[in-house]
């Protein structure tokens, strides 16, 4: 006689892929690529800590150069960054710029010697000293950039020792780990990461985020105040502090654009200027460069300068206001330092604009408390650089421990990106990042690059 009743059934089993059986959690072989890839972690930070204290002894070297003699930048500037272009071009190719745009492009290579142009323990070496060598001479340039490509590199060279695979992945965590351990700010490295180098947000959707947020943030604040869920002691923003947002998400988004397209056009004159005579000559490039520089510094004081984190310090701690030439000039300076061909980021230096450009709003806006509106200014500027709003908003916030500031922030930068991609369309890591892949191309394919790669710059 046939049961009624139901068979019992197992619960179904898991895919062969989806299973983590005990022995696999506790495989020597696993924990050795654990350990390897917290190690290279590890060692991305200890050189990105040794690397700071390096690049402020070769600024401190540079000073006391200018000290003994004010004629000194005019031969040591020039020839330092002519021999600085000439090793980076012979010696390590492909260390040159800001080192971003190389992280970028190397996720979307597959080719593991073509990687390897892009990423690789002597052009991280090669990166490190050259642009030390820079800030020797008085380059106007940063170290964050650099620490990014250095930290891929490195997390390259841990993830292949480990066996991991997964390239992409390990590229994108160095450069996160280098943005963290550069600024001290682990929140902004992981948003960098999300927002500038995956690009895992669409073009114009961390604009809507940013719009979202503060436009319900608002509305909060309105209602309820500026208050904290379990209460804090710090001072808020004023809300006469409004005012000041509007002015530096315009005058910054439209001078980071501009700066953006300024640095993106003269690269493309230098590869392409005369038909091609300029480009040929990169050594003498870097040579007018460095003239320039000179000039420049000399007549600001010497103000323009190394990375700018002095005059930036120094307004935000209120002990000096920027003269208004400050902006302007160090813009310049930061333009010519990126064309030369020399390593060197632009990360300090735009916050360092920035700083000057609030200082000089400020004065317009005796009401709004200054450091507030330098604040603001650095974001603005900084996200209209780079295009990341998000990254640009985290890095101050941490860098300044302002929690307060957060939303007028947001809100500074969302306009600040918005008015910059009026300007300059392209995002300027982004687009020299296309460069670098369209010179790989060409190297692999031994034909000329298509016409709208050609038209992008090379750093």
């Amino acid at each position: 006689m046939p049961s009624n009743r139901l068979p019992h059934r197992l619960p179904p089993r898991l895919p062969q892929g989806l299973r983590r059986p005990r022995h696999v959690w506790m495989s020597p072989r696993n924990w050795r690529r654990r350990l390897l890839f917290w190690s290279g972690a590890g060692v991305v930070g200890l050189v990105a800590v040794l690397f700071a204290r390096a690049a402020d002894y070769a600024q401190q070297l540079f000073r006391l150069a200018e000290a003994a003699s004010p004629w000194l930048p005019f031969l040591l500037t020039p020839l330092g960054l002519a021999f600085s272009a000439w090793v980076a071009l012979r010696v390590v190719p492909g260390s040159q710029g800001s080192g971003i745009p190389q992280a970028i492009a190397a996720r979307h290579v597959q080719d593991p010697a073509a990687k390897r142009r892009l990423l690789s323990p002597r052009i991280a070496v090669g990166k490190i000293l050259l642009t030390l060598v820079g800030l020797a001479c008085g380059a106007s340039i940063g170290r964050e950039g650099p620490t990014v490509q250095v930290g891929a590199s490195i997390m390259l060279m841990a993830g292949s020792l480990a066996g991991l695979g997964r390239e992409p992945g390990l590229i994108l965590a160095g450069g996160a780990a280098g943005v963290a351990a550069a600024f001290n700010t682990p929140l902004a490295g992981i948003v960098f990461a999300i927002e500038e180098m995956a690009r895992s947000f669409e073009r114009r959707t961390s604009g809507l985020v940013l719009v979202a947020v503060v436009a319900a943030g608002l509305v909060a604040v309105a209602l309820l105040g500026n208050y904290a869920y379990f209460g804090h002691t710090a001072a808020s923003a004023s809300w006469q502090d409004w005012k000041a947002v509007l002015a530096t998400g315009l005058v910054g988004g439209l001078a980071g654009g501009g700066f953006s397209s300024l640095l993106l056009w003269l690269s493309r004159w230098i590869r392409c200027g005369l038909g091609g005579r300029i480009g040929r000559h990169p050594v003498y490039v870097a040579l007018g460069c460095g003239l320039a520089l000179a000039v420049i510094g000399t007549v600001t004081g010497g103000l323009t300068f190394g990375t700018g984190y002095e005059q930036a310090r120094a307004v935000l701690d209120g002990v000096e206001t920027l003269p208004w030439y400050y902006a302007p000039a160090k813009l310049l300076a930061t333009a010519l330092s990126g064309i030369c061909g020399i390593p060197g980021g632009i990360f300090s230096p735009s916050l360092s604009v920035g700083a000057g450009i609030g200082s000089i709003i400020g004065g317009l806006l005796p009401d709004s408390s200054l450091e507030a509106v330098v604040l603001l200014s650095m974001v603005s500027y900084f996200a209209g650089v780079v295009q990341a709003p998000l990254t640009a908003v985290v890095i101050v916030t941490e860098m300044s421990a302002s929690p307060d500031m957060l939303l007028p922030l947001m809100l500074s930068a969302a306009l600040a990106t918005t008015l910059s991609r009026l300007v300059c369309p392209h995002s300027v890591y982004h687009a020299m990042a296309d460069a670098f892949l369209a010179v790989l191309r060409t190297d692999e394919a031994g034909k000329p690059a298509p016409p709208k790669a050609a038209a992008i710059p090379s750093p």
